[in-house]
């Protein structure tokens, strides 16, 4: 309940729509009692009036249930999302099956459930004490059976939630072996597995159906048991009623309204009961953002970060650790003010991480990274980040303009864009594009080949202007020797003045470098000067 925004605010509204709902309950079964043994004008008008009115708060009730459950998603996502940028080692198939999926299920805990639930509370009440000045043995009856159907509905809960739980995480697992396999779908399809793939991804989605119909099975058994304790109760109520109205003991009007209020008094728990089924993927779902919830971090004030221009930066004893892996081991390595750093050595040395620990991304398991003087971890990461500019092994492309995936939403003049695009070799496939750089590019940039996107991703590098401190992770991995000859022209010509930290596998890169440093299993083997 403390993960939902605005919740207490949302069940006193519901409170008192139900409390409002609960007196026109009342009102239309005194209306209704009255029309059918003393038929009236007047009467037969309150009910019409009285009917309206009932319409107009289920409009009311759906307004208030709809935009609460939207709001609801809009955090929780956000949560989500949030927790992805400071945690590492999440499983990205179970965080989008999450995010879709999963929290869509709320919907039937906030839109159906938590309502159900408090009319559960305030129309038996309202109706028992209604009965109790009509006809105290009918009340009395109702008041007994009356704690029947939750009794019931907690035992038949309990077996279903082990069921909701287990059929989460056969759903979670197959949202992300599909995620995987349709990530690696080029790849399976070169080495012949795709075919082996399909028939894994269709086991799992069979064991998934399988376990949804037991599901499905159980809340069908369950709401069956629910509408039969609700309907023996209500019979224990209107047999008596009946013989003593024939008896004489009870006038019709009264019998009438104990036998329209009776039903009324059930349903809500009725419906509670039956919507828990609909409820309990959102809490499965809930249960797993409570797991994405990044721990509330201490309370501490940020400094401004150095100027980079001046500022050396120091790993000190740096260590970082992913589980039982250990990435990093006590690196110590330091970076003068417009030093060019290369950072050489085999693959899982520890190059892409001593980036990630530089952009704040990942904080070391042991040890600090001084940035002059300050720890990396003291200063306000937001404005850190708008000091640094970063080209990654894979740059991210979205489903938008060439413009647009430069510029990322920052005010660039044409002559700055047309500079950048110039130096990262990118005029010729603006050129071939039908619409220039307003050509939209596919998701991750389809259509486009690994260079091309690489070189857009050096473009967006070279447009940041204001940083100080730039991080290539192998800038030039996937462009062709006159391409990254001409790169590389580019690149000596914007890194003087500044401090720049790359990561280097071909010799070329070498030569913009000032200072080599090898890093061999984590651990700074040896450093020297660039010839």
């Amino acid at each position: 309940m403390r993960q939902l925004p605005g919740v207490r605010r949302y069940l006193v509204r519901l409170g008192l729509l139900n409390a409002v709902a609960a007196a026109i309950v009342l009102l239309l079964a005194e209306s209704l009692a009255s029309v059918l043994t003393a038929p009236a004008t007047t009467t037969v008008a309150l009910l019409a009036g009285v009917a309206v009115a009932r319409g107009l708060l289920f409009w009311a009730h759906g307004a208030l249930t709809g935009r609460q459950a939207a709001a609801v998603k809009e955090t929780l996502r956000a949560k989500v999302f949030s927790s992805l940028t400071v945690r590492s080692g999440v499983d990205p198939g179970e965080a989008a099956t999450l995010v879709t999926k999963g929290v869509g299920a709320v919907d039937g805990y906030v839109a159906d459930y938590l309502p159900a639930l408090v009319s559960s509370v305030v129309l038996p009440i309202a109706v028992l004490v209604r009965l109790c000045v009509a006809d105290l043995a009918s009340a009395l009856v109702i008041a007994v059976t009356l704690p029947l159907i939750p009794v019931f509905a907690v035992l038949v809960g309990k077996h279903t939630k082990a069921r909701t739980a287990k059929r989460w995480l056969l759903m979670s697992t197959l949202g992300g072996h599909f995620l995987d396999a349709v990530t690696g779908l080029t790849t399976l399809k070169l080495f012949g597995r795709a075919r082996a793939q399909a028939r894994v991804v269709r086991a799992m989605a069979d064991a998934h159906a399988g376990t949804t119909m037991r599901t499905l099975r159980t809340a069908f058994l369950s709401g069956l048991v629910l509408e039969l304790v609700a309907t023996l109760s209500v019979a224990l109520v209107a047999v008596p009623v009946g013989f003593r109205l024939l008896a004489g003991g009870l006038d019709a009007h009264t019998a009438v309204l104990v036998l329209l209020l009776a039903p009324e008094a059930y349903l809500p728990l009725r419906a509670a009961g039956a919507r828990f089924h609909a409820s309990a993927d959102g809490l499965a779902a809930l249960a797993k953002v409570a797991e994405h919830a990044p721990a509330p971090a201490p309370a501490r004030t940020l400094s401004r970060p150095p100027d980079l221009r001046t500022a050396t930066i120091r790993f000190d004893r740096v260590t970082v650790c992913h589980g039982d892996t250990v990435a990093l081991s006590e690196v110590d390595l330091t970076v003068e003010p417009g030093e060019r750093l290369a950072l050489v050595g085999r693959s899982g040395a520890g190059k892409s991480t001593v980036l990630s620990v530089l952009l704040g991304l990942t904080e070391p398991s042991a040890g600090r990274v001084l940035v002059g003087g300050a720890d990396l971890r003291e200063v306000d990461q937001e404005a850190w980040r708008a000091r640094v500019a970063w080209l990654p092994q894979r740059p991210t492309l979205f489903a938008a303009s060439i413009t647009e995936n430069l510029t990322l939403g920052h005010a660039r003049t044409p002559a700055e864009i047309a500079a950048a695009t110039k130096a990262a070799m990118l005029d010729d496939v603006i050129t071939a594009l039908p619409d220039g750089r307003a050509t939209r590019l596919g998701e991750r940039g389809l259509g486009l080949s690994s260079g091309q996107r690489q070189r857009i991703g050096l473009a967006r590098a070279l447009l940041r202007t204001e940083a100080d401190l730039l991080l290539f992770d192998e800038p030039t991995a996937r462009l062709d020797n006159r391409t990254e000859a001409a790169v590389l022209a580019a690149a000596r010509a914007v890194l003087p003045g500044r401090t720049a930290v790359l990561v280097a596998h071909r010799p070329a890169l070498l030569t913009v470098a000032s200072r080599v440093a090898e890093l061999r299993g984590g651990r700074i083997a040896g450093a020297s000067c660039a010839a």
